[in-house]
């Protein structure tokens, strides 16, 4: 399984919360987060507003070929994980040139996507719905905000539409399904739902029930339908935080997936070890923060330190191989969660 063929109410109160708890000079840090990661936040996003070109979007590949829906959206979603929006924060420049790229980028059938999206154009167009969404709420220009709620409109009409007749989605509307592209639609449905637009309920029905259809022996989620018993970690954890964006939060899928997804956590001394590190920790992260203290507790400050160390000089983190603009993205992602600016990602 590989990151090349796998590409997860009122938003206005993310300007409203408050960070609790932890003390450093002045500073009121939350539970977990310590000056040495608040450090290494600072260096990536620094890092981060480096790479945005001219244009407002983020590159994977040097010759900027590959994922830019998926890249810019998620740097976006960085942006806004540490309290940035279009018109306030160090990075609002970042945030609004990314909101426009990503509108730019809307097609007349409501697909969200640069081109071919390297073949796989759902993938960006998911993450899009979850980027576009998350800034709605915060968005205080009303013609931008105007251009925003009729992309979000459209592409959950298409997301609607190429939704497999089994419940999930593939790399293109419409052309079958799989486990990874599913819960990127799943979370953009979710996210799009929190800023009050109307989402289909038929179409999260029927993709929790094809989140069912692959479940393995083991509790957790096979690549796809057709794919055999293979279980994949990753899948596995971004199904828990596509169950818990359904409201399905204490469905047996939910708690047999957490089962199996918190037992491999526990059963590697070194955490999780995988091809696919940065991608897995994007979605176990957030199921380990919304499923309560006990999993939060036990995985955040152990992964903090780890990409705490591992992050390079420059700032970055170069994730799975797709390049540093995933890695650094999901990296700002993961230890951002107890900031708790983006409700998508919240109990």
């Amino acid at each position: 399984m590989k990151f090349k063929t796998l590409l997860t109410g009122c938003t206005l109160c993310l300007m409203l919360i408050v960070r609790p708890v932890e003390m450093r000079g002045e500073e009121i840090l939350p539970k977990h987060m310590t000056p040495a990661a608040v450090k290494s936040i600072e260096r990536g996003l620094a890092y981060l507003a480096k790479q945005q070109t001219p244009g407002g979007s983020f590159q994977t590949t040097q010759d900027g070929s590959t994922y830019p829906v998926s890249m810019t959206s998620l740097a976006g979603i960085a942006f806004l994980a540490n309290g940035n929006t279009s018109s306030r924060g160090p990075y609002a420049d970042q945030v609004r040139k990314a909101t426009e790229y990503v509108l730019s980028q809307a097609q007349g059938n409501g697909l969200i996507a640069a081109g071919a999206e390297n073949g796989r154009p759902m993938y960006g167009h998911g993450f899009s719905l979850l980027f576009l969404s998350s800034v709605y709420g915060m968005e205080t220009d009303a013609k931008v905000r105007d251009r925003i709620a009729k992309v979000v409109k459209d592409g959950i009409q298409l997301t609607a539409s190429g939704q497999s007749n089994r419940g999930g989605w593939i790399y293109t509307p419409g052309g079958g399904d799989e486990g990874s592209v599913t819960v990127t639609q799943m979370q953009g449905l979710r996210a799009a739902h929190n800023a009050g637009f109307t989402v289909p309920k038929s179409t999260i029905q029927n993709a929790v029930r094809y989140l069912e259809l692959c479940q393995t022996p083991e509790g957790g989620i096979r690549y796809s339908y057709n794919s055999g018993n293979d279980t994949r970690l990753p899948i596995s954890a971004a199904a828990i935080t596509c169950l818990y964006s359904a409201g399905e939060y204490e469905s047996p899928l939910a708690e047999e997936c957490m089962e199996y997804v918190y037992g491999q956590f526990k059963n590697r001394k070194n955490g999780f070890q995988s091809g696919h590190y940065f991608y897995l920790n994007l979605y176990a992260a957030q199921a380990f923060y919304q499923a309560g203290d006990e999993y939060w507790d036990a995985y955040y400050p152990g992964q903090r330190d780890s990409l705490v160390k591992s992050q390079t000089s420059n700032g970055s983190w170069n994730g799975d191989g797709v390049g540093p603009v995933f890695g650094t993205s999901v990296a700002l992602i993961v230890l951002q969660l107890p900031y708790k600016y983006l409700p998508i990602y919240q109990r």
